[in-house]
């Protein structure tokens, strides 16, 4: 499959954009981790989990967009029966859920939906708005999907994330683990380059829990946030670039480890 034109897309079906070989913001991030993970990803696909079905649920009742949902009538994913109805929905490409799961989908979409700023950063705008651009330095298809284009007086670019614990700090913690701010960064480049914007856009978080009561953060990164994930972005693409001219894409290198500080303090006497 050669990489979509560049441009801005509305209409690009999920499973058709996954495919696509350009490189996204999940790929870069497994690109800076190591570049092995990122060809066996492209090659074979990422693995479907509970996780990740319940995340595109809420995405999707939310947004009035993407997959259908199949509710499975079981207790888990025990029983063959249940994981028969599971890969059959994910053959039809539709994302299957546990009914109890579902409910809870759905009280989430109700409680997000009532909170006063969050429902308003998913108003007055495109859902799943599919960017594809190429880097002018490197030559680097790359991609990015955006969960939500608000477009008033300013463009924004919203993303839901379904969490444990939406508070301001644990957020921050997943920001740093996950490579968020790399994503945000990512989706701006994309869209400042795409949208011929004098700057670049902001790019705002709706974190919610999955547990009752189902609390909501409204984020943004500060700028030294984002200029560390512009950096890790631009280092992603150059990686790709040097991996795909020499056709190899290696694995963890060979080097001494320091341990963290933890390990080696000696308790006073």
């Amino acid at each position: 499959m050669t990489p979509h034109a560049p441009g801005v897309y509305d209409d690009v079906p999920e499973d058709e954009y996954h495919a696509d070989p350009s490189l996204s913001s999940s790929g870069a991030r497994l690109l800076l981790d190591c570049p092995a993970k990122y060809r066996h990803t492209a090659d074979h696909g990422e693995r479907h989990s509970a996780a990740f079905d319940f995340g595109k649920a809420a995405h999707a009742l939310v947004l009035g967009v993407g997959a259908p949902v199949r509710v499975v009538d079981a207790d888990d994913w025990r029983t063959k029966a249940a994981r028969e109805e599971r890969d059959a929905a994910r053959a039809d490409f539709e994302t299957p859920m546990l009914r109890k799961d579902w409910e809870r989908v759905c009280a989430m979409a109700e409680a997000l939906l009532r909170h006063p700023t969050a429902s308003a950063w998913v108003e007055h705008g495109r859902p799943e708005v599919s960017l594809f651009w190429s880097d002018p330095r490197h030559d680097v298809p790359c991609r990015a999907r955006i969960d939500y284009l608000r477009d008033t007086s300013r463009v924004v670019l919203v993303d839901i994330k379904t969490t444990t614990n939406a508070s301001p700090s644990a957020f921050a913690r997943a920001v740093a683990s996950y490579g968020y701010h790399v994503q945000a960064a990512w989706y701006q480049t994309g869209a400042r380059h795409l949208l011929d914007l004098d700057e670049r856009p902001p790019f705002v978080f709706l974190v919610q829990e999955k547990e009752p009561p189902y609390l909501v953060g409204v984020y943004e990164l500060d700028d030294d946030a984002l200029t560390a994930g512009r950096h890790l972005a631009s280092r992603a693409v150059a990686i790709w670039r040097e991996c795909v001219d020499r056709g190899e894409w290696p694995a963890y290198p060979a080097q001494v480890l320091t341990l963290p500080r933890w390990a080696t303090t000696t308790p006073e006497d």
